[in-house]
């Protein structure tokens, strides 16, 4: 596997490989991606395939909750915007409804090591309400000793007594939503988190003894400039969460509504956007974190730092993680899970999830059973995304396919990004280079059967 350095990259090399790739691209949270899934898979076929996996395998479970008393104009998750706390009420019953169906269909209580509450705002929820959440939980699946149990936390939603209702309720790991702490770019996102509230929840965490802190950024915003960033970026290492996760904003306003309301005119030139994630890239690894994959960085120390060392990353709809490649149960509206060789998703309408299970039926709406050359790709492209290394001799025992033969167009298009040094091309192996771990979703793409054959990439974010 392709060693991370400690030391920032060469700032030309890396700028001009920047805007060399400064194109849309999937994350490759899934292979094949979400906007591949057809109507045709439906109910019937989830439930074949839970059943045909039982219940024996560690799971990872995700819930979604979609509720958020304010709206954040750059949103693009599927979210009720809503100061109605009743309305928590019906969804929690309708995921009760889904529980039994799914726990029903695995036949039994299914092991978890993996437990993930995002949103939306999963804090939406009272005290109360999470409690409840967590019993009901307990009562369907076993979460396991050592269980990574995470939620999603809006830093306004929150103080100190509410984390320790969490820590109570087993949560180990947090992720705060602070995207920047910049008081002009939050106005204009309509998201306004002082500094200071951020800093005092993050102590108390710490001292509420959860094993891991994580903290969300976005560049790109309206009003952020190359120096604003900057300083969010200090600021936040400052802060020392064991991982950040930095995305790219894509303003896709005929897409997501809420982005209509951010004045284009506001947003920062492209130059100014790329200069932002050339400045955290460097910036990050002077303070000691180290560059996972795409845009997550971790201290030496955290556990997704030390898989990556030892080539144990892997990849689910949560993004990197340290759990052993499991299926994943979703949970709640727009949920998706993976199942063996199956996608499953559910409806993305509050109504429409809560009419079926009112019906007693699961949820789902569209999915997809993965064909022999899905199979090959996803191992493929999972292995490039996770390990940055492609073994020809493992996948041809695994797919009895001669690697070399069967990817003999995607190996020549590569040899465009060896050109550039993002990979090396070896013998019986790719291997991704230290520079192209901050490109690896280009490098990954060209396996990407699906995206070769489609032009079009306007559904995806940009890949750096």
């Amino acid at each position: 596997m392709a060693a991370v350095t400690e030391r920032p990259l060469d700032p030309d090399l890396l700028d001009a490989n920047i805007r060399r790739h400064d194109v849309a691209g999937p994350r490759y949270t899934s292979y094949p991606t979400a906007d591949r899934f057809v109507e045709a898979y439906q109910a019937p076929q989830h439930l074949q395939a839970l059943a045909q996996r039982g219940a024996a395998q560690p799971l990872s479970v995700y819930v979604h909750i979609p509720f958020c008393e304010q709206l954040c104009y750059y949103c693009a998750c599927n979210k009720i915007i809503t100061k109605h706390h009743e309305r928590a009420q019906p969804y929690l019953a309708a995921l009760n409804l889904e529980m039994d169906l799914v726990a029903e269909a695995l036949g039994g209580h299914a092991p978890v090591s993996q437990l993930h509450l995002g949103g939306g705002s999963p804090t939406f929820l009272s005290d109360t309400e999470l409690s409840v959440l967590m019993d009901a939980l307990r009562r369907r699946f076993k979460l396991l000793p050592g269980a990574e149990l995470s939620i999603e936390v809006d830093p306004r939603t929150v103080d100190l007594a509410r984390l320790a209702h969490l820590r109570r309720l087993g949560f180990n790991r947090l992720s705060f939503g602070v995207q920047d702490f910049d008081p002009a770019v939050q106005k204009a996102v309509h998201r306004v988190q002082p500094l200071a509230s951020v800093a005092a929840l993050m102590r108390g965490a710490r001292e509420l003894g959860f094993a891991s802190i994580s903290v969300d950024l976005i560049y790109g915003l309206p009003l952020q400039t190359p120096a604003s960033f900057a300083r969010t970026i200090a600021q936040v290492a400052e802060l020392r969460p064991d991982r950040i996760a930095m995305y790219a904003y894509a303003h896709l306003p005929q897409r997501f509504k809420p982005q209509r309301r951010i004045v284009a005119e506001l947003l920062p030139p492209a130059g100014d956007k790329l200069a932002m994630l050339s400045g955290a890239i460097s910036a990050l690894l002077g303070e000691g974190y180290a560059y996972i994959g795409m845009d997550h960085f971790a201290l030496p120390d955290d556990p997704l730092a030390v898989a990556k060392r030892q080539g144990l990353l892997h990849r689910n709809f949560q993004g990197y993680s340290t759990q052993p490649d499991c299926d994943l149960i979703g949970l709640g509206v727009s949920a998706i899970s993976r199942v063996g060789a199956t996608y499953a998703q559910n409806a993305k309408t509050l109504a429409e999830y809560e009419d079926a299970l009112n019906q007693h039926q699961l949820p789902v709406q569209r999915g997809l059973a993965l064909t022999r050359d899905d199979l090959l790709r996803r191992a493929v492209i999972m292995a490039l995304m996770c390990q940055g290394r492609l073994e020809f001799e493992s996948i041809a025992a695994s797919y009895l396919v001669d690697v070399a033969t069967y990817f003999a167009p995607e190996l020549e298009r590569l040899s465009r990004l060896a050109d550039q040094g993002l990979v090396e091309r070896q013998p019986d192996a790719l291997q991704v280079t230290p520079l192209g771990w901050y490109f690896v979703r280009a490098v990954a793409s060209v396996f990407d059967r699906y995206l070769q054959a489609d032009a079009s990439r306007e559904r995806f974010s940009k890949i750096i």
